[in-house]
């Protein structure tokens, strides 16, 4: 019998190989040549690529009989997941591979700019013998602050901490005991904004986090404040940073990534380049001979379970493994609820149940608790989430994580709920069922609310006292700033009592607008949903 056919289009370290085992037919192509690309994937099983090189729907119909791409790395830009995931190819990564390297850039940059490294290195290069033109700053005692305190964020705290920096956080996901574990201090914003001597952001980019750090926060700062940014180009808004910079409103910044990479002539990044306070890297986040051969290694070894038929706890489009056929669809669904449960969360969750209820107690549902933890860390910490890390994001939390099973369901075959404790002492429950012959995702019930709703990308949940004319108000006003209302639903006890709107729309809804809206009805609730990818 042939072994399978594992195709290797960049260059991978010996580890990667090794790990690999003696199990595959390994072959080799240069990934950037598309002709040879296509021509090597018609017999392979898998393909293992960096950043070079490009798996879209074009190179996926010249390979009938790939299994699983595998990125050694992070981000996930040159492989169409949708186009993947159509064709029933498994997508893996390595999300955590380059945590610790990221961390120690982060705290290069901080050091570089305190101390003016590169500015006198260049001087010195130059000839010149400046001593008094470059004197900087001590860490000791100063504030960093630390936007995210995910894997990374935590792990930034935990090395400045050795330098006596007093260490401050915003994250609204976090709870005070697990910033109290990391000697970390909570604060708002709008708070950390003020007192940091050294700002550094750790986020998922997002449409919430995108531009999150602007002018108004540059005007906030310290004139003598350093902002650092290795995490995602564009959670810092690079014309109010430029701007920021030549003011004087803050004294430099770190940057390794950018809204557009490289920077391009007349893009926002390209202008900070040529500013003596900026010191700059070419998105060397993960760029260590160490975090490459975590990556290699890492997605061999999710290779190896993919080929074998096992659970490959790294897929980002498809849990494989042996998961019953029956089960499978609601891992999707699953995944969507715990975004929206954690869109609707007024503070940190303490714990979560995954209840599942009806025909699905007959089944191993295990893989749907991991799905409910990795929808509801997706979009609110900075690392690629994936079952593998998803518990382990929950258990630095300190959230407790319980699989709840019965096979009562009144009015649906099956009916899964997230039901979570908050840190403000609030209860919170999203409901959601598959129906229909295509398995319909539908969400199906909001705390003690009860709707029926197809989950789609865009929504707004709104929570207020019902009254007449309500719904004409937010209609009007989405109307006229050009939103499309393409479903509702309205969800109440009784008249005059507090009502549950969801709407569906077909477009995202700007701050200014859901500010807008929310103070034309009084509504005691307000969230924007926005559903990504799953």
């Amino acid at each position: 019998m042939p072994k399978p056919v594992v195709l290797i289009a960049e260059v991978l370290s010996p580890a990667t190989i090794e790990a690999l085992g003696p199990d595959f037919d390994v072959r080799n192509v240069d990934g950037t040549d598309r002709e040879a690309l296509f021509a090597a994937l018609a017999d392979a099983d898998a393909v293992l690529v960096r950043s070079a090189t490009r798996i879209d729907e074009e190179a996926l119909t010249h390979a009938p009989k790939l299994k699983v791409v595998a990125r050694a790395g992070v981000g996930l830009d040159n492989v169409d997941i949708k186009a993947a995931t159509a064709a029933g190819v498994m997508v893996v990564n390595a999300p955590t591979s380059n945590i610790v390297s990221a961390a120690e850039l982060t705290v290069g940059h901080i050091l570089s700019l305190a101390r003016r490294i590169p500015a006198a290195h260049a001087s010195l290069s130059a000839g010149a013998w400046k001593r008094s033109s470059f004197t900087g700053a001590e860490l000791f005692e100063k504030t960093v602050g630390i936007v995210g305190l995910g894997r990374i964020g935590a792990l930034v705290a935990a090395r400045l901490a050795a330098f006596d920096m007093r260490v401050v956080a915003y994250d609204p996901y976090v709870t005070s005991a697990r910033a109290q574990q990391l000697g970390v201090q909570l604060l708002s914003l709008d708070e950390l904004v003020a007192e940091s001597d050294f700002l550094t952001i750790h986020m998922p980019k997002t449409p919430e986090t995108t531009g999150m750090i602007g002018a108004e926060q540059f005007k906030a700062m310290k004139p003598t404040a350093f902002v650092v940014n290795v995490a995602r180009g564009g959670l810092i808004d690079e014309e109010a940073l430029h701007a920021a910079l030549v003011a004087g409103e803050i004294a430099g910044a770190g940057l390794d990534v950018f809204t557009s990479e490289p920077p391009a002539e007349g893009g926002t990044a390209r202008p900070l380049l040529d500013l003596p306070n900026v010191v700059v890297t070419p998105h060397l986040g993960a760029s260590t001979e160490e975090a490459q051969e975590k990556a290699g290694v890492s997605v061999a070894r999710s290779v190896r379970l993919a080929l074998g038929g096992d659970l490959v706890p790294d897929a980002v489009n498809v849990a494989g493994g042996v998961i019953d056929p029956y089960v499978r669809p609601g891992i999707s669904l699953v995944e969507k609820l715990g975004q929206i449960f954690a869109s609707l969360a007024t503070s940190p969750l303490t714990s979560l149940d995954v209840e599942v209820h009806g025909e699905l107690n007959d089944y191993d549902v295990s893989v749907l608790k991991l799905a409910a933890l990795k929808g509801v860390f997706t979009n609110i910490v900075s690392e690629t989430v994936s079952y593998v890390n998803a518990p382990l994001l929950a258990d630095q939390r300190g959230i407790a994580v319980r699989l709840l099973k019965d096979d009562v369901s009144d009015e649906y075959r099956n009916v899964i709920t997230l039901a979570g404790a908050l840190s403000d002492g609030s209860q919170l429950s999203v409901s959601g069922t598959l129906t229909g012959p295509k398995q319909a995702e539908k969400l199906i019930g909001i705390n003690d609310h009860a709707l029926e709703l197809p989950i789609e990308k865009h929504h707004v949940v709104m929570l207020y006292t019902d009254r007449p004319g309500i719904v004409a108000v937010y209609g009007q006003k989405f109307g006229e700033a050009g939103i499309n209302i393409a479903g509702m639903q309205i969800a109440r006890e009784a008249a005059g009592a507090q009502a549950l709107s969801v709407l569906t729309l077909d477009s995202p809804v700007s701050d200014e607008l859901l500010d807008d809206v929310r103070a034309a009805i009084d509504a005691d609730l307000f969230r924007q949903i926005e559903i990504t990818e799953v």
